[in-house]
């Protein structure tokens, strides 16, 4: 046991401090200068790098030393572990780190942050098609086929039958020629069989369209027989018509009845349609029972007009009357889906339907219908109700615009009580009124208002007499009194609106109208005369608010769109005045005003050839006014283009021999190119002006016969043109613009003014006012009126 045991030296005892004089070699510095590995590092570029052990975390480890000879000397940490990814024993120890998403080593070469990759550049672009490939060729040989079949149904629609079956055995041709192409590039499931479908169907129409039927029959055979075409048994009706046309009635039957048993009862439309068929193929053949059958069958399902009158005539061949009877109960209980009062009403310009109509409108049947509808309210409890559809009748003539046959029926109540004579009065006088015929319009508005005091149409239309004879503030009292007995009458407070400006109280006018604007909002109308008015007092930017929103009620309303080009004209503002003036004159382009004024923009701005297409279409719209030919020829000459200048003023001499203005100019152009038609030009010219001074003298002469009455004359005539100045201000100014644009000083220009002797008329500007109609619908009702734009408001 003793071996195990070691003592201590003595001489450790006693010396305490030993061990402080150790240290690591590796800080001896004294022997750094003969330290080779040393002194190679301090003189390669390795030595003089900065750690970046502080910008990349990582392992404490540190970095391989480089040597001059290009190897790297792993250097262990100081716990002797070797460095990530170093080489060990020759294996290469495996990263224990792993890339953040984004971070790449060219990082640490100081480029930009990409995470994206966005810095690569743009995708490769996409490899052209291959139209040379099985599949482009089959691509493209199915859309020329179904271009095909949508042009041989565009034929058929429009009546070119035979490109329309053309087309689609065209269709047919290139469709078989697809199948094998596709058979041989891919498999039979992936033919499309809708193309091939509809490439049949469309043959087999055409055929059946061209009277073809043996080959429609044929080409049905193949569908219907086809087991790959779903629901092709709904085909067989299309059969069954054929027979039908080829008076194979046994067959058609036949047909209809196998098309009825593959349709399923939940296309009730399409089985009632297939019953009615085989209906009427009965009928042809003369098996009435069996018809009857069907028709029964359709009546009591989904009854409509057509069976209910071929059931009738049924039971009319076998003689059984008491069904007929029956059937025509249920003929007229079938609703016609129409309204009442539309019935005789013509929906299109079809004559067979309007030569329907005229027949039926009046016949025994109709006569009969309406009396005896009339008779039997009478004879009810409901007695007053007879007045009503007399009313109502006279009111469908109307609608029909048959105003003889509604005047007669009206005209019968003038022996009825009070309330009733004073409704069929009050319709009398509106249609007396819409006729201009108003001594009639009075005497029916007086026995209107006679019979019924509290009536505010037959106010209304009292006043309307007595407003067109002039006497407005009569007939502003009329219209206050039928809106005291009724607030909601707005034709009456918007003809007091009509007779107060016609009194120039223009601040009343404006409120009648602004309370109308509160009721209707968007009344065309009622915009215009708030325009209107603001207008007339001189508020220009008012004006133009309002009629901003007219336009935007009514945008495409021409004569807004030139009274809003005026008013921005007065104010100074040409662009925005061409603008509305334009669009005035793309939706109406037959306004003189507008065109004229667009003419002398274009003039006035030097742009002369814009300028001719205004002016020759105003030549087209009055070809007997010699200004406008002088005003293209004029442009012509502004522009430089001589010759053609020369030419139109030979056009107008030609149609305007006498006009001196012409011949003027053409003395003027032929001197100056040099032409021999001078001449001739100035004999006709000198002819003229000496024609001229002979009238000139003559007036003269016999004006000064009468000197006195002629000053007379002239005061009145100064004092009237006086009133009128400002009315007429802006023809003026546009007149005198247009007669300044030649100017005189300038070569081949007249300086007479009448080459362009033009007025400028206000083209919304009123002409008749005329003011709101009433007319009573009922007995009930107030009124009867529509409305249109200006301050002429008729009813329709």
């Amino acid at each position: 046991m003793m071996q195990n045991v070691h003592l201590a030296p003595e001489t450790d005892e006693d010396d305490l401090y030993s061990g402080y004089n150790d240290y690591n070699p590796t800080y001896d510095t004294e022997d750094l200068e003969n330290d080779t590995a040393f002194q190679q590092a301090v003189r390669t570029s390795h030595g003089r790098r900065h750690p970046i052990t502080a910008k990349i975390p990582s392992t404490a480890v540190t970095r391989p030393v480089a040597t001059g000879y290009g190897s790297k000397t792993s250097l262990a940490s100081s716990m002797g572990r070797p460095m990530t990814g170093a080489i060990q024993d020759g294996v290469t120890r495996p990263m224990t780190a792993v890339r953040a998403a984004g971070f790449t080593k060219a990082a640490l070469r100081g480029s930009s942050f990409d995470p994206l990759g966005q810095s690569r550049g743009p995708a490769p672009p996409l490899e052209a098609k291959n139209e040379d490939s099985p599949e482009e060729k089959i691509r493209q040989l199915e859309k020329k086929v179904n271009e095909l079949v949508e042009e041989s149904c565009i034929a058929n629609s429009c009546g070119d039958l035979k490109l329309a079956l053309e087309k689609a055995k065209d269709a047919g041709r290139k469709e078989r020629v697809l199948v094998r192409q596709r058979e041989q590039v891919t498999t039979p499931e992936n033919i499309n069989l809708d193309l091939t479908y509809s490439v049949l169907f469309n043959l087999a129409n055409q055929y059946s369209a061209n009277e073809m039927y043996t080959e429609a029959l044929n080409t049905y055979q193949v569908i219907v027989k086809n087991k790959m075409f779903s629901n092709a048994g709904k085909l067989k009706m299309n059969m069954g018509n054929i027979y039908l046309k080829q008076r194979n009635y046994s067959k058609a039957i036949k047909f209809y009845r196998m098309a009825l048993d593959q349709i399923p009862s939940v296309h009730k439309e399409m089985r009632i349609k297939i019953m009615q068929n085989i209906g009427v193929t009965f009928i042809k053949t003369g098996q009435y029972s069996d018809a009857i059958n069907s028709f029964e069958h359709i009546m009591s399902m989904a009854p409509n007009l057509k069976a209910g009158f071929n059931l009738i005539l049924s039971y009319f061949a076998i003689g059984d009357q008491e069904k007929m009877k029956k059937s025509f109960q249920k003929l007229i209980a079938v609703p016609l889906e129409i309204d009442e009062d539309d019935k005789y009403i013509s929906p299109s310009d079809d004559p067979h339907t309007n030569l329907v109509i005229e027949a039926i409108k009046n016949d025994h049947l109709r006569q009969m219908e309406r009396e005896r509808c009339v008779e039997v309210v009478k004879a009810s409890q409901y007695v007053e109700l007879a007045n009503d559809l007399e009313i109502n009748k006279a009111i469908t003539y109307l609608r029909q615009k048959d105003f003889t046959q509604a005047v007669d029926t009206l005209k019968m109540f003038e022996k009825k009580d009070s309330r009733v004579k004073s409704a069929a009065a009050t319709n009398l006088s509106f249609l007396y009124y819409l006729e201009n015929e108003f001594a009639q319009a009075s005497s029916y508005a007086d026995l209107a208002v006679n019979s019924d005091r509290y009536n505010p149409s037959a106010l209304t239309n009292k006043g309307n007499t007595v407003f067109a004879n002039g006497d407005y503030e009569k007939a502003a009292e009329f219209y206050k009194e039928a809106l005291r007995n009724d607030s909601s009458c707005t034709e009456a407070l918007y003809n007091i609106g009509l007779s107060y400006k016609k009194l120039n109280r223009l601040s009343e006018a404006l409120d009648c109208f602004l309370k109308l604007h509160a009721i209707l909002r968007n009344s065309a109308q009622v915009l215009y005369q708030i325009a209107n008015v603001y207008e007339l007092m001189e508020d220009p930017n008012q004006a133009i608010e309002w009629l901003m929103q007219l336009i935007s009620v009514v945008p495409t309303d021409s004569r807004a769109l030139s009274k809003l080009g005026e008013l921005h004209d007065s104010e100074g503002d040409k662009s925005q005045a061409f603008q509305y003036y334009y669009e005035s004159y793309r939706y109406f382009p037959s306004n003189i005003e507008v065109i004229e004024w667009l003419g002398a923009y274009y003039i006035d701005t030097q742009f002369c050839e814009k300028a001719i297409q205004y002016f020759e279409r105003a030549s087209l719209i009055q070809p007997t006014q010699v200004k406008w030919q002088l005003m293209v020829a004029s442009c012509f000459r502004r522009s430089g283009n001589y010759q053609k200048a020369l030419d139109t003023y030979k056009d107008i001499h030609k149609k305007f021999p006498e006009n001196v203005e012409c011949l003027r100019f053409l003395v003027r152009l032929c001197t100056d190119i040099g032409l021999k038609e001078v001449q001739e030009y100035a004999t006709k010219l000198k002819r003229l002006e000496k024609m001229k001074e002979i009238r000139e003298q003559r007036i003269k002469s016999g004006r000064d016969g009468s000197g006195g009455s002629r000053g007379k004359r002239e005061g009145s005539a100064g004092s009237d043109s006086g009133q009128n100045c400002s009315a007429s201000s802006k023809s003026e100014r546009l007149s005198a613009k247009l007669r300044a644009l030649p100017g005189t000083n300038e070569p081949y220009e007249s300086s007479s003014n009448k080459e362009i002797d033009a007025s400028y008329v206000d083209p919304l500007g009123p002409q008749v006012e005329r003011p709101k109609t009433a007319a009573k619908k009922r007995v009930d009702e107030d009124d009867f009126a529509d409305e249109e734009l200006g301050d002429d408001l008729l009813p329709e």
